[in-house]
């Protein structure tokens, strides 16, 4: 049973491991102020071209998004995201524990743009209600759609006239930027945003996420923020030594092309069959949609997430492809699925 469930179903690059193990003996001080840690944080800022920012290694994106948002917002205020947002489906109320709400916009491709975000402002109006105030995206969003240049853009400049926070998940950045459609890069989002995190987790890290702070009165006492969530990790080198094998050459990237290679070739061999798909995804997550009886048989020997269902005998399905995804894996999996259709 092969899984195109996710980007984290396998552990960590060779590359990694191997580091892990050649500095398991030496000893580093502790809660991210090791020299691993240092270097991974000096590294990330010369790519991103930015030194006024500061970096914070989280274990997970849950935990980042749900310290980063208590940290940011004063009590009485909210959060706007898509109705697909990470934060909004799929983290178990971890937002609203912080005691925070989070008010959603209804968008057909899981990308925010000024006038949904306006719609949210215009009817929260007075001190009764809770007040907008930051701004959540994903990048590549959880449909696997990528955010242009332009769109960002936009984004910023409403959100800075608006005097709203601008925060980008980038659990999957890597897959985003490495996009054949991409036309951002990591100084533009160190430019355009207020804060964003480069995801680990699922691109080639046994785990980690690496917050990134631009804007400056966002950064102050925040490491208190990471302690009282729970975040600050006593072996805070384990994180800083994955990130610095990620970055210390184009490990991070190579990795991110790898996925989204896979899943062209799944996508291409879907569209020569004369499949649709429910969104439009150059990232390394695909949503083609089939019939139910092709979905069951592929289901005998493949894992993967049923994702819509699109009328009595259609659905969409989720393929995901990772660092690790084998291109046999894949060609395999498109045999399995010809010989299903012809027979």
């Amino acid at each position: 049973m092969y899984s195109f469930k996710d980007d984290y179903s396998e552990g960590a690059h060779p590359r990694i491991l191997n580091a892990l193990i050649e500095t398991n003996l030496l000893q580093m001080k502790g809660y991210g102020e090791d020299d691993y840690t240092r270097q991974a944080i000096d590294l990330m800022k010369k790519r991103i071209k930015h030194n006024d920012i500061d970096i914070h290694l989280f274990s997970g994106g849950t935990q980042t998004n749900l310290t980063v948002i208590a940290a940011f917002l004063r009590p009485h205020e909210a959060v706007i995201a898509a109705n697909t947002g990470h934060i909004l489906v799929h983290e178990t109320g971890a937002i609203e524990a912080t005691g925070h709400k989070i008010l959603s916009c209804e968008v057909s491709d899981g990308k925010l743009d000024p006038a949904c975000i306006k719609s949210v402002l215009n009817t929260h109006t007075d001190e009764h209600m809770v007040k907008p105030k930051l701004v959540y995206i994903s990048n590549p969003t959880e449909i696997g759609s990528i955010y242009t240049k332009a769109e960002l853009e936009q984004l910023s400049q409403f959100c800075t006239s608006n005097n709203l926070f601008l925060y980008l998940d980038g659990a999957r950045l890597g897959s985003a930027l490495c996009s054949e459609e991409n036309d951002l890069n990591l100084y533009d989002l160190g430019t355009l945003v207020d804060a964003f995190y480069i995801g680990g987790t699922k691109n080639g890290a046994l785990m980690g996420e690496a917050l990134v702070i631009c804007r400056e009165s966002l950064k102050e006492d925040f490491r208190f923020y990471i302690k009282q969530r729970g975040g600050l990790l006593a072996k805070g080198r384990v994180l800083g030594i994955q990130f610095l094998e990620l970055f210390r050459d184009d490990l991070y990237f190579d990795l991110a092309k790898h996925a989204n290679e896979m899943a062209r070739l799944l996508k291409n061999e879907f569209s020569r069959a004369g499949c649709k798909f429910l969104t439009h995804s150059t990232s390394n997550q695909i949503f083609p949609i089939l019939p139910n009886w092709l979905i069951s048989k592929l289901q005998e020997n493949y894992s993967f997430y049923v994702w819509a269902g699109i009328d009595d005998d259609h659905s969409a399905i989720r393929l995901v492809t990772s660092w690790a995804t084998s291109e046999d894996a894949v060609l395999t999996f498109i045999g399995d699925m010809k010989n299903a259709i012809r027979s």
